[in-house]
């Protein structure tokens, strides 16, 4: 089976989040499955730098009102197809904000272009290839599906994943004429979306079948508290809607061989994390005691729940807790969390910004990560935590409910427990769950139970990929 895959970001080339992770391993996870995958994306600088001896495959005077080549690469196992158009993507800032962190005023215009790229490439026109089906992901690829309704484009299975629904690429309607669609296009069975034009609205309602990254989102997204305003329109497509938790990259993520972290480790070896402890404690200037460590990896945002840590960091320290804490985000919760530090010399350490080698070392020298999200598609921290240790205290919400099993009584007494979920997601339950997490944590017997039952988790790529590779052949059956 040949299938196209159109993301906006990509790991190890562009990484903003869980998306480009997504991106990244899935095609690389369907291979043993008899399944190439050609991945398209923009063309940003870093992709670019990157890329090695690519092969021009296509060339279109005017995509959408700009000049673009699409590139064929190799890179660490994946087939690329990048899409070169300076115009869109030749900038100074991220893939989706300038330097100041505010949206680009084109972005609908940079993402229609590479979707609709994406359908002419769906559509045969890459020389010597065509694709039996195309996965889309998130609101910027999303118009993949629309081009190829309203484009003359053979009949073709879609499939979009929804990462974060909360991101649904709505624009004015002045935006339409530029789109280069039909004019029976911009309607409720298309892209029109309360007057204006959502991108993911239109892929919801045009692609064969819908994906969520996990189990419980894809019944969370059917609600109006999680479905943001698409709940509608994504109940009456709930026949062809599918929850498939995400992996991770076992071998990226491996603390037996990973070169991050200061030893390496295993559960029968879970002494030797003292070691990770320690350089970690140095990095973040801690105090060198026997205190549990609790580290964050995240978005500094509402939605990860960053606001409910801020509020609680100081009860956290009061408690004989210390806080790692890593990532970037609202400026005012970035504020909160340096006051934060600054009050706590030695047991708090925050570093704003987003660095992946010490991501690794936080996991592998933390006792647990903190993930007090509002609403957690799936989540790929807390799979870290597993496969390192790192016991997860996690909101009981979206992926991170399917993942982490609550060390409650039963759970406990069958020794299956992973982690700690809470709710309701507030400062208290946070708390609660904080305080439940150091009463486990003074019986070091019970707390390297949790440990080794999480390292034993299976979080790799490897049961997803399978339910994808059924779920692409079942849906090229039906396309037949």
């Amino acid at each position: 089976m040949k299938v196209l895959s159109v993301s906006s970001e990509v790991f190890p080339l562009i990484k903003t989040g869980g998306l480009a992770d997504v991106a990244g391993a899935l095609p690389l996870a369907l291979k043993p499955f008899g399944i190439e995958t050609k991945t398209l994306m923009p063309g940003y600088p870093a992709v670019m730098k990157a890329l090695r001896n690519p092969v021009v495959r296509l060339v279109f005077d005017d995509l959408l009102g700009e000049p673009a080549t699409v590139l064929e690469a190799t890179h660490e196992g994946l087939e690329i197809l990048v899409l070169d158009a300076p115009a869109y993507y030749n900038r100074t800032g991220g893939p989706y904000v300038d330097v100041l962190g505010k949206d680009y005023p084109d972005n609908w215009q940079r993402f229609a272009a590479l979707s609709l790229a994406g359908s002419e490439i769906a559509a045969g026109l890459l020389p010597g290839w065509r694709p039996d089906m195309v996965h889309l992901h998130d609101w910027q690829t999303a118009m993949v599906s629309v081009y190829m309704r309203y484009y003359p484009t053979p009949e073709l299975p879609s499939l979009l994943t929804i990462h974060n629904i909360a991101f649904q690429g709505q624009f004015g309607a002045d935006i339409f004429a530029g789109l280069r669609l039909p004019p029976h296009a911009l309607s409720m069975e298309g892209i029109e979306y309360y007057g204006d034009i959502g991108f993911l609205k239109g892929g919801l309602q045009t692609a064969t079948a819908i994906s969520t990254v996990s189990p419980s989102y894809a019944e969370e997204i059917l609600t109006p508290e999680f479905g943001m305003g698409l709940e509608g329109v994504i109940g009456s497509r709930v026949g062809n809607l599918h929850g498939i938790v995400n992996g991770i990259d076992a071998d990226v993520w491996n603390p037996r061989t990973d070169p991050f972290i200061a030893r390496n480790y295993a559960p029968t070896t879970l002494r030797n994390r003292s070691e990770n402890r320690r350089a970690l404690e140095q990095h973040f200037g801690m105090h060198e005691d026997g205190s549990p460590i609790f580290c964050v990896i995240s978005r500094l945002t509402w939605q990860k729940g960053m606001d409910l840590l801020a509020a609680t960091v100081d009860e956290i320290v009061a408690m004989g807790g210390k806080l790692a804490i890593l990532g970037s985000g609202d400026a005012a919760l970035e504020g909160a969390l340096l006051a934060a530090a600054s009050r706590h010399h030695g047991r708090i350490g925050v570093s704003i910004g987003y660095n992946e080698p010490m991501s690794h070392l936080m996991q592998a020298g933390s006792d647990a990560i903190l993930i007090p999200s509002r609403f957690e598609p799936c989540g790929l921290t807390q799979l870290y935590g597993l496969r390192y240790g790192c016991v997860p205290i996690v909101a009981r919400t979206g992926g991170l409910n399917d993942t982490v099993i609550d060390a409650n009584h039963a759970a406990l007494a069958a020794q299956v427990a992973t982690g700690v979920q809470f709710g309701p997601v507030s400062a208290e339950g946070l708390l609660q769950a904080v305080r439940r997490a150091m009463r486990f944590y003074e019986d070091q017997k019970l707390w390297t139970q949790l440990q080794k039952q999480g390292m034993k988790s299976d979080v790799s790529w490897e049961k997803s990929a399978e339910r994808y590779a059924a779920l692409y052949s079942s849906l090229v059956s039906k396309g037949m």
